[in-house]
């Protein structure tokens, strides 16, 4: 029987946070397809994210906050199960556009699995964890979605039309990784995991992440101007305002009460700012990029 603390912990409304890279891709590719698109969609963000969800909560087994769950129940043993039954639709799913796409699902689902299993558990190694998360639910994600969505193959990886603007989304995510883990630190503890923000410490953490952000938002607009997309860029910078005033504020409390302000409502609240404003751009930039819109006579 699956328990609705296994539905809870397969955290599907948190796949709204790694959409922008899949709208990222899907405005760049060349071979636009409304049953790929579909398929591209569901596999990722209904069935690959919820799996690598579940079976990491099965196997962390937080008692305190994780990422879309303030009190997250108790794991019961169907939580496995239904994380690979999920895993399983993802590559039948992903199946249906062509292998070398399962492949790429395939690989992305057993690193995912070794981020948290205990033999492995990268989770612990604080560089490392960080380098594998941020690469591949960055770039390793854009070269997937847009070999999915264009019908591609492995091959895609190691052009540059894929390479630069996926490396792009890997810097966004490399700036907010440590932040997701900076309320974790008691948890971590717990389990004897050394996350990069442990080992930064809370301030570092943030300062860390601001490096990072400025380098992506400077890697952004060099891509933009190069493009010759400078009305784009502007409105980029547009989206990211919000993000990185909320950042800012966030940051000025946590260097007064690190402890107090270094909290998941906090951190939920960064997350869910940056996912509404990137989304909403990245839906923009593929609707004037792809031109789609002109296309079929809206204006």
């Amino acid at each position: 029987m699956i328990t609705k603390s296994s539905i809870l912990h397969l955290r599907i409304p948190f796949s709204l946070f790694l959409l922008p890279v899949f709208l990222f891709a899907l405005g760049l590719t060349p071979n636009l397809n409304e049953v790929r698109l579909l398929l591209v969609f569901l596999t990722l963000h209904l069935f690959l994210y919820p799996s690598s969800n579940g079976y990491n909560s099965y196997y962390d087994r937080d008692t305190e906050s994780i990422g879309g769950l303030k009190t997250p129940p108790k794991v019961t043993k169907d939580l496995l199960g239904l994380s690979l039954a999920f895993f399983g639709i993802a590559l039948l799913l992903a199946w249906r556009i062509n292998l070398e796409f399962a492949s790429m699902v395939l690989i992305y689902g057993l690193v995912s699995m070794a981020y948290s299993h205990p033999s492995l558990r990268i989770k612990r190694f604080p560089w490392l964890g960080w380098l594998i998360a941020g690469l591949f639910q960055g770039y390793f994600t854009f070269a997937m979605a847009y070999a999915g969505l264009s019908d591609f193959g492995w091959d895609i990886f190691f052009k540059s039309h894929v390479i630069i603007p996926g490396m792009l989304t890997s810097l966004m995510l490399w700036g907010n990784y440590p932040l997701t883990q900076v309320y974790q630190h008691a948890e971590d503890a717990r389990r004897g995991d050394l996350t990069l923000s442990r080992k930064l410490g809370i301030i570092g953490t943030f300062s860390f992440s601001a490096f990072f952000f400025a380098l992506a938002g400077a890697g952004f607009a060099w891509f933009f101007i190069d493009k010759g997309l400078d009305r784009i860029l502007w409105i980029f910078l547009s989206a990211m305002a919000p993000i990185v005033l909320y950042f800012l504020i966030w940051f000025s409390f946590v260097r007064k009460q690190p402890e107090r302000y270094a909290n998941y409502s906090w951190a939920m609240g960064m997350n869910w700012i940056s996912a509404i404003a990137l989304n909403a751009f990245f839906i923009y930039f593929f609707l004037e990029y792809t031109q789609i819109v002109q296309v079929f006579g809206f204006i």
